[in-house]
């Protein structure tokens, strides 16, 4: 292949996993403020096949065909006019336009130099991820030593970083998850774990400062009732009720806030410490990408979904 062209996955329509479609492509090039990424991992995300299946169109509008994917890590390949805070060669991670593909446009302030130590594999899982758990626990929740969380979900995507980060902090941390993942998320670090499809999580806690939802509907309807006068709700999947909130004296929050680069930065070096860990499901090539988003589709799995593109 010459250095003017690359694979990609391009969709041409909106649809299922078949319209995915592996395709040469001429490589782009980065204007003023960007960077062209050599792609070594993306991360298969729910959002990506959201888009794919036309259900965001009002909020992600595509104009076809388009290149999928958001988060990834990999080697800045170039830079465009006037960059001068990347240069070639540097390993970065964070958002790329199109990132099921060999290589990627991204601008400079959506990049994170990857520490030492930190792999290609663990950065790509940090978007939608880590920095999601971020924010829901800290910008947001507002979390602090001491406090009492219950994070749902907990050995999600997000769900197994906030156990992870709330420990951290020196919260007290109550997951819920299947039978199957009981030990998984008692492994990360939770003081309680409860199993979601014995126990009705309201009957066994109570006075919660904080609940990360990233489940909605009948689970959030059912958190009120556990947290403390003055708690937060934070939801991960849609605006939660105000009315709600209002009856039980706390604040709701979807989370509309992001983490700031020093944010990002501490939870690149805590994983590359091993003070938190990345929980890889499953690693696929780019031309299995179809199987990829099915497997994020079906909501099996436990922990990030990459996708393998370029090697060193």
């Amino acid at each position: 292949m010459s250095e003017t062209k690359m694979n990609a996955i391009l969709i041409h329509e909106y649809g299922g996993p078949e319209v995915l479609k592996l395709e040469e492509v001429d490589r782009p090039n980065p204007s003023a403020g960007e960077v062209l990424v050599s792609i070594h991992y993306a991360s298969a995300i729910p959002l990506d096949w959201k888009i794919r299946n036309g259900w965001l169109q009002n909020v992600y509008p595509k104009s076809f065909p388009y290149i999928p994917g958001v988060y990834a890590s990999g080697i800045v390949a170039s830079v465009g006019p006037g960059v001068t805070e990347f240069t070639v060669g540097t390993r970065v991670f964070g958002q790329v336009d199109g990132a099921y593909a060999e290589y990627g446009i991204a601008k400079v302030n959506k990049l994170v130099k990857m520490p030492n130590g930190l792999s290609f594999e663990d950065a790509a899982s940090i978007g939608a991820g880590a920095d999601s758990a971020w924010k829901v626990l800290f910008t947001e929740g507002e979390l602090e030593a001491g406090q009492t969380v219950l994070i749902h979900a907990a050995a999600g995507g997000v769900g197994q970083f906030a156990v992870q980060l709330a420990k951290w902090k020196g919260a007290n941390v109550i997951g819920t998850a299947s039978t199957a993942n009981l030990d998984f998320v008692k492994s990360l670090g939770a003081d309680q774990v409860i199993d979601y499809t014995a126990t009705a999580f309201e009957d066994v806690i109570k006075e919660v400062d904080l609940v990360v939802d990233s489940v909605g509907e009948d689970t959030e309807n059912r958190s009120w009732a556990v947290l403390k006068q003055g708690g937060i709700l934070v939801s991960l999947t849609q605006p939660p009720s105000q009315e709600n909130a209002q009856k039980h004296g706390i604040t709701a929050k979807f989370n509309t806030k992001f983490p700031t680069y020093e944010d990002l930065q501490t939870i690149a070096q805590l994983i590359a410490d091993g003070t938190i860990k990345a929980e890889i499901d499953s690693i696929f090539p780019l031309s299995q990408t179809n199987k990829a988003l099915e497997k994020s589709e079906a909501r099996h799995g436990r922990g990030r979904i990459l996708l393998h593109i370029n090697s060193l």
